[in-house]
């Protein structure tokens, strides 16, 4: 019997066509960035020879992809990866996947911070926004902290595999940390409880609870940690939060209520509120 052939043009189509039918928002992109993580083939090869015969192998465990995501599995629970920053981390169901949007936040630190300065990472998770900011700003001296021992076992990994020294502790905010710093940065749980069961799979299903839960209003946590947050900060600390983009008025609020100054909100690359921003004066 004669063997099929198969190219790399032809799985490609019929990996968009599987997602398609299965309802993936981004198909095209989702089943390009299978192809590579799978064939390890670039978009400059791809395009120079589409009809290059792959092995069945390859083929069947193309498709194998596909198929998983079509289940609205995660793209990034596939591969193991997300890059954020310009860097690669590795990501699983222990931690929330790094979006875009949080880059604003990470911006947002660096203009604030300098070699040298103490910086906490409050709900690391991942440990994305404080890695991202050493590697950008080398010479600053980072602790992340979370509550999930699990979460750091792969922000643990993440240092290792970007060659950054920091310090990663287990604790349920504040409960764990010590001394004083210069910038507080978090990403903190900020979804309302009854928000949860209306995202998409691939969040409700697949991220932490933990990490998308910020309780009935989504402002449980911006009141915890502000309200700690004052016997850590050095004079003239910053906090810098992410926030959902109909929070902004009411974590400013919260900020300057507990004495932060300059209180500022910052929008995201899309025009919405993202990031709020407060000095404290000791």
């Amino acid at each position: 019997m004669k063997k099929k052939i198969f190219t790399l043009q032809q799985i490609y189509k019929e990996g968009i066509l599987c997602l398609e039918e299965a309802g993936i928002e981004e198909a095209k992109l989702d089943a390009w960035y299978l192809l590579e993580y799978v064939t390890g083939i670039g978009r400059a090869a791809y395009y120079g020879r589409p009809d290059r015969v792959i092995e069945e192998e390859m083929v069947r465990k193309y498709m194998e992809t596909i198929r998983i995501r079509s289940t609205r599995v995660p793209l990034q629970h596939i591969t193991g990866e997300q890059v954020f920053m310009g860097y690669p981390f590795l990501v699983n169901e222990h931690v929330l996947i790094p979006r875009q949007d949080t880059e604003s936040l990470v911006e947002e630190a660096l203009k604030v911070t300098t070699a040298g300065m103490q910086v906490l990472d409050m709900c690391t998770g991942s440990g994305c926004i404080l890695l991202s900011m050493m590697k950008k700003k080398p010479g600053m001296k980072g602790i992340g902290c979370d509550i999930s021992k699990e979460a750091l076992k792969v922000a643990e990994e993440n240092a290792k595999r970007l060659k950054v020294e920091t310090v990663f502790v287990e604790s349920d905010l504040f409960e764990n940390v010590t001394g004083k710093f210069d910038v507080i940065v978090s990403n903190p749980p900020y979804i309302r409880t009854d928000v949860i069961a209306g995202l998409q799979d691939e969040v409700k299903l697949y991220d932490p609870f933990l990490a998308l839960d910020g309780k009935e209003d989504g402002l449980y946590f911006y009141r915890k940690i502000i309200c700690e947050s004052t016997a850590y900060m050095k004079n003239s600390g910053v906090l810098l939060f992410e926030i959902g983009s109909d929070q902004g008025e009411a974590v400013s609020d919260l900020m300057n209520a507990a004495g932060y100054q300059n209180v500022t909100v910052k929008k995201d690359l899309a025009g919405l509120d993202r990031v709020v921003i407060g000095m404290y004066n000791i």
